[in-house]
C-alpha cells in the first residue's frame, strides 16, 4: 500500500507549519483539503499528467482514507501542490 490521501493532505499541512501537535487539522479542513487535492490532480489528468491517482466521480465521493495511487516518485510533487493551493485560504505566504 502506498500513501493515503490523509497521508498527503498532512504533509501538505506540514509544509505551511500547520500540522503536528500544535495544529489539529479538523475533519472539515481535511475534506475541504481533499475536495482542493482531488480537483487538482483531475486537472493535472486533464493535461496528460496522469500518476495514477485515485480520482472520484463526485466531489462527495472521495474517500480521505483511500489509498492514493501514486507512485513514490510523485508523492512530493503532490502534497508540494497542494500545500501551494492551501496556502492562501489559511493566510500563507509562499
Amino acid at each position: 500500500m502506498g500513501w493515503s490521501k490523509a497521508q498527503l493532505i498532512s504533509e501538505a499541512y506540514a509544509e505551511l507549519a500547520l500540522a503536528g501537535y500544535e495544529f489539529d487539522i479538523t475533519p472539515d479542513e481535511q475534506q475541504a483539503a481533499l475536495r482542493r487535492m482531488d480537483a487538482m490532480l483531475a486537472r493535472w489528468n486533464s493535461q496528460g499528467i496522469r500518476i495514477g491517482y485515485a480520482l472520484s466521480a463526485s466531489p462527495t465521493g472521495s474517500n480521505v482514507d483511500a489509498d492514493s495511487g501514486i507512485p513514490a516518485e510523485c508523492v512530493e510533487a503532490v502534497y508540494m501542490g497542494l500545500a501551494v493551493n492551501l496556502a492562501a485560504g489559511k493566510g500563507k505566504a509562499l
